[in-house]
């Protein structure tokens, strides 16, 4: 397949090189001419615009900054929509807004040409050895046409759902990754400061019950399920515990934000009776606020579970 791809960056770089490891023909733009010397070496094409890519080529990637960005080569003067026709097919790799992406999709839509969302995870590293996740939304059989072309980059592709749904997925996977760091810092450095040596309590916790478990496989233990009783852990002996390391944090002046948000969940959760329920019983109340039910049937969870890939 004749793909094209634009923005050669220290993502978009490793990924070019392993399509066309993968068998494909390469036309390749970035803003930056320098950035494609090793393609050309390896037989690339150079495309002067977006919109030189696009004609060019059957299927258009784009790896870049941010939704503005995207925008501009997409629907700008000499960008892709003005390059592409019926029968090819544009993929974009960036991190992006769902919004943007339906909007892009809406108006390529119009003029017959197919748009998935395909953002990435795995980070400069997985780039290069192949070891990405790509996610992807957008139409199953545009999906399954331009997936030799995802696999030669990733490892673990799929298709989540429709436009937009590779990028909600990212984002959902981003902020899971900011949101624990946060809690991280602020738990080890209480640790630390109540007089723990920072390696021997990193080794301890990590063979903890939470340290053992990946975070996403949590999910299936209550939240997918709904289940919430017989309790696992008892919700009060739970708020017990974090009043006690809140009260720790006190005792040693260390900031306790993320600790203080939770203890503020389970007492809601026990003023609504659930004592009693399972530690995890308060994700409830989130449900409640976005006006949501998250729930997936038992069979399906357990083959996730079976068919989970070995960690790399």
């Amino acid at each position: 397949m004749r793909v094209g791809f634009i923005g050669l960056g220290i993502m978009g770089a490793s990924m070019a090189s392993n399509v066309q490891k993968g068998g494909h023909e390469l036309v390749v733009h970035d803003l930056r001419a320098e950035a494609a010397t090793p393609h050309l070496a390896a037989g690339a094409v150079w495309a002067r615009t977006p919109r030189e890519v696009a004609e060019a080529s059957d299927v258009v990637l784009t790896s870049l900054p941010g939704p503005p960005e995207v925008e501009m080569v997409a629907l700008g003067d000499s960008g892709l929509l003005a390059g592409l026709s019926a029968g090819k097919a544009y993929v974009d790799l960036s991190t992006n807004s769902p919004t943007v992406v339906r909007r892009i999709h809406a108006t390529f839509v119009q003029r017959g040409i197919p748009m998935l969302d395909a953002p990435v995870s795995g980070g400069p590293r997985g780039a290069r050895t192949r070891k990405l996740a790509i996610w992807v939304g957008g139409d199953a059989a545009v999906f399954q046409r331009v997936k030799p072309v995802l696999d030669a980059m990733g490892d673990q592709v799929r298709r989540v759902g429709d436009i937009g749904a590779g990028s909600v997925a990212k984002l959902v996977h981003n902020m899971t990754t900011y949101c624990v760091q946060t809690a991280l810092a602020e738990v080890f450095t209480l640790g630390v400061k109540a007089g723990v040596e920072p390696i021997e309590l990193w080794e301890a916790v990590r063979y903890g019950a939470t340290g053992r478990q990946r975070t996403f496989d949590r999910l299936a233990d209550a939240f997918l399920r709904g289940t919430y009783d017989p309790p696992n852990f008892a919700l009060r002996l739970a708020h017990k515990d974090v009043s006690l390391a809140v009260a720790l944090g006190r005792e040693h002046k260390v900031p306790m934000r993320v600790a203080n948000m939770v203890l503020e969940e389970m007492t809601e959760a026990l003023n609504r009776g659930w004592a009693d329920r399972d530690s995890r019983s308060p994700m409830l109340l989130q449900e409640e606020r976005a006006g949501v039910q998250v729930r997936a049937d038992e069979s399906a969870i357990a083959k996730v579970l079976e068919d989970d890939p070995p960690a790399s």
